[in-house]
């Protein structure tokens, strides 16, 4: 039986993926690390729960010795716009804590899973059709980390032989837990606000496509990665995943399908403006699809459907 630990257990991705985790290897056998967060009741009841600083080597290496951690999911990270903020922390949490993750596994024998981003990429990358393999020059500190982080986790597969895999997250959706500090963040905002409000304002301006996924797809990206067969993986890290490519104006039509009142208008947020336009329109995840057979599950149509259903019980709304 697999001893898991999750970094950033309490975020956006790693407070969902710690339940699927749970639910598939035993409650026990997942561990879930947080820094300051406090976390959710199920969470911190359904399964070991401990504080760490993964800028500390100690903090991390502490539980994984405890536990006979085998597989640890890196998910600590500060987000695009905090980073541009505060660039010396971002550095710091993203790259010091990914490197201590690293030497843990490399001393105990862990694989790795760490996620990088469409950030990384830049305004020289193509923006159509964007290859696996292509010009990645950010010009954001969040995407400086992550370039650096693929590179890292390639540098401990050749040299030390680490497991390391991961993918390139697109925008990502979820009615679970709410993101923050991110670029793509309007693409949850704008169904909490259509059912509550029937209205949003949006940051990013009309035509601004970005590639997009729905929570579900993006854990079963994780966890397929890391369950196919290393001797297919000729890419290892980085792979580049997507489910949709999608503009604020395409949310806004498949919502008022469902909620024929809604209306949207726009007020441009010029820093999370220009980071978006220095990511690509859309990616090309051939490389996913050939090695370890990705393919989504949700496209536009279906997650609408599902998160506005969700949301509305969450929120105990009826959708007249």
């Amino acid at each position: 039986m697999q001893k898991i630990l999750v970094t950033g257990a309490v975020g956006q991705i790693g407070s969902e993926l710690t339940m699927v985790l749970r639910k598939r290897h035993g409650n026990e056998n997942v561990i879930a690390t947080g820094h300051k967060r406090k976390p959710y009741k199920t969470l911190l009841e359904s399964g070991p729960f401990h504080f760490i600083d993964c800028t500390k080597i100690n903090t991390v290496a502490e539980p994984v010795k405890r536990y006979k951690v085998d597989t640890i999911y890196h998910l600590a990270s500060i987000l695009s716009v905090v980073a541009e903020g505060q660039p010396q922390l971002a550095w710091n949490v993203n790259m010091i804590g990914l490197y201590n993750v690293l030497e843990v596994a490399r001393n105990y024998k862990c694989r790795v899973f760490d996620p990088s981003s469409i950030s990384a990429f830049g305004p020289t990358t193509p923006l159509n059709n964007t290859p696996q393999d292509t010009t990645q020059r950010p010009n954001t500190m969040y995407g400086v980390t992550k370039v650096a982080g693929e590179l890292l986790c390639d540098y401990y597969f050749k040299r030390f032989g680490v497991d390391t895999r991961g993918v390139r997250y697109p925008g990502l959706i979820s009615y679970k837990t709410l993101p923050s500090g991110g670029t793509t963040d309007y693409a949850v905002e704008i169904y909490y606000a259509a059912i509550k409000q029937r209205k949003y304002t949006c940051y990013l301006k009309k035509g601004t496509y970005l590639d997009m996924m729905y929570m579900p797809d993006a854990l079963k990206a994780a966890t397929d990665l890391m369950e196919a067969n290393p001797a297919k993986l000729k890419h290892r890290n980085a792979f580049n995943v997507t489910a949709m490519s999608v503009a604020p104006e395409d949310f806004a039509a498949e919502i008022k399908k469902i909620i024929p009142g809604f209306t949207m208008d726009f007020k441009i947020d010029s820093l999370r403006q220009a980071i978006a336009d220095s990511w690509p329109n859309n990616m090309d995840d051939t490389r996913a699809r050939e090695e370890w057979g990705w393919q989504p599950e949700y496209d536009l149509e279906s997650m609408t459907k599902d998160m506005i259903e969700n949301i509305s019980q969450k929120c105990k709304m009826k959708i007249d």
